[in-house]
């Protein structure tokens, strides 16, 4: 089905011209309009998730290559061109599954300009997606960057008390990497002719050359995901941005670093990335055990959350570059795993920030008594995050630990350390928020989860638990392409 990535990509953008035409035509402030933006944005985002489904029945797992291409000329020599491989339709598909939630989420949480809220939103979705999709580099940054602009204005507009301090941190850290990244983007096309992805996976650049481009697009990845040591514009980010700003924060954006490491470091520059594969491992175990160990001290629900969402992505960058299939498939699982329980969790903490107006652990306690519901939830997302076998989050760890343990036991050692620390962490915070008696009399009148919260979460319940009992789901389609990759970069570097 020729064109399906273009639709997807850009259905999104329907949306937000029904939505700017309730705007110029009517009264964009009413209860009447305002719900209908409401409806415009969330039947939109269904109707993408709808084609995402539908793109992921057609794909076939058992062909590496990239499928449903697109490839039109475009201006100046480029071309606009689309394409998904085992390693990116999952991704497409995460984007299309959240979004939907993220607008659920703020149906009555967001009450000032709300239809340049949900603008901001679907025009987020479609730069995601497009960063997925495109299989030109030129096309692949101006996604990649533009994605920058509608989250700047997410934070800085909807978030909470410091929130024009965390967009230009966030804008700024995020902006700074991406020049480099745009340095070595115009350098590689000057140097092979071509902004073709596919071309350039198979181009050889020179080993010397490869060691500036890799670090190159490092600096942009490293601070995406986001790595140690630059990960401080993540925590501040979070915490000020809205729940669903947060949910799409942890659930999408940070996996655009994982997903740039496996589709540019591995293929394009392989004799780099093994060179530089020992300060890889070392920043992520550093990231897994030091991040486990500020959380612990946090005293704020979403920072600490944050933190964690630091320690996870460790076990990412650690297995891509074991650069074996097991390690790389560790990785895409975690990334997704993570996409889901993370955005769980970010709405958990949302649920009580709802209805108490503050985060700080110390104020809660004994939620059990009044939010039974609330507290089984919290309970299952907690326990995905530590990685408990039967949760999504055991497999992605697990899987990641052994394919790391093959090429460096260390690393795979002080990994498994930081899954202890992070049952640690996680399950103070479990016990100070929900066990125990309630000491505050704020909290005696707090109510459970109502029907539309319910709602949000059990989708996410499900794909934690089904993930978790069966991984194949996501390994049978990723498999191919995983291990097309594995084996160009292990001859790459003659291992």
């Amino acid at each position: 089905m020729t064109g399906i990535l273009s639709l997807i990509t850009f259905a999104p953008l329907l949306g937000v011209a029904a939505i700017l035409l309730i705007r110029a035509f009517g009264n964009g402030d009413d209860a009447k309009s305002v719900d209908a933006v409401k409806w415009i944005a969330f039947v939109t985002t269904l109707a993408t998730l709808a084609l995402s489904v539908l793109l992921v029945a057609q794909y076939d797992p058992a062909n590496p290559g990239f499928q449903f291409v697109e490839d039109h000329a475009w201006f100046a020599g480029l071309h606009y061109r689309m394409g998904v491989d085992g390693i990116s339709i999952l991704f497409v598909l995460l984007t299309a599954f959240l979004l939907p939630i993220c607008i659920a989420a703020s149906w009555t949480t967001i009450d000032k300009r709300v239809p340049e809220y949900m603008v901001a939103f679907l025009i987020l979705e479609t730069l995601v997606i497009g960063v997925f999709c495109a299989l030109d580099l030129v096309l692949f940054y101006l996604f990649f960057e533009f994605g920058l602009v509608p989250m700047f204005l997410i934070i800085g507009i909807w978030g909470g008390k410091r929130r024009v301090y965390a967009a230009y941190k966030f804008f700024l850290y995020t902006l700074l990497g991406s020049v480099l990244m745009l340095a070595a983007i115009l350098l590689m096309i000057g140097v092979a002719g071509t902004s073709s992805i596919p071309d350039l996976m198979n181009y050889k650049f020179d080993p010397h050359l490869q060691t500036w481009l890799w670090l190159a697009f490092f600096a942009s990845f490293a601070v995406k995901m986001p790595m140690w040591p630059v990960h401080t514009w993540l925590p501040d980010a979070h915490v000020e941005a809205p729940t669903a700003g947060s949910v799409i924060l942890a659930g999408i954006l940070l996996k655009m670093g994982g997903y740039g490491f496996l589709r540019f470091s591995l293929p394009m520059f392989p004799q780099a990335s093994d060179y530089f594969t020992p300060l890889v491992f070392a920043l992520s175990a550093i990231a897994i055990v030091y991040t486990s160990l500020v959380a612990f001290r946090q005293t704020d629900i979403k920072k600490l959350i944050a933190y964690s969402s630091v320690a996870h992505m460790g076990f990412v960058t650690m297995g891509i570059f074991a650069g074996n299939s097991v390690g790389v498939q560790g990785a895409i699982f975690q990334m997704l795993s993570h996409g889901v329980i993370s955005g769980a969790l970010f709405l958990c903490v949302g649920v009580v920030y709802d209805r108490m107006h503050t985060r700080e652990i110390a104020f809660y306690g004994g939620l059990v008594n009044r939010m039974p519901w609330y507290a089984a939830t919290f309970m299952l997302f907690t326990m995905g995050n530590v990685g408990l076998p039967g949760t999504s989050g055991f497999v992605g760890e697990i899987t990641t630990m052994v394919g790391v343990y093959q090429i460096s036991t260390w690393t795979a050692v002080v990994a498994a350390t930081g899954v202890i620390f992070s049952a640690v962490y996680a399950l103070t915070l479990y016990r100070r928020v929900i066990f125990g008696e309630i000491t505050n009399p704020a909290l005696a009148d707090i109510t459970d989860l109502d029907w539309r919260e319910v709602a949000i979460f059990a989708p996410l319940i499900a794909m934690t638990l089904y993930l978790g009992v069966y991984p194949a789901a996501v390994f049978d389609l990723t498999q191919a392409s995983v291990d097309n990759l594995a084996a160009v970069y292990r001859a790459a570097i003659g291992g």
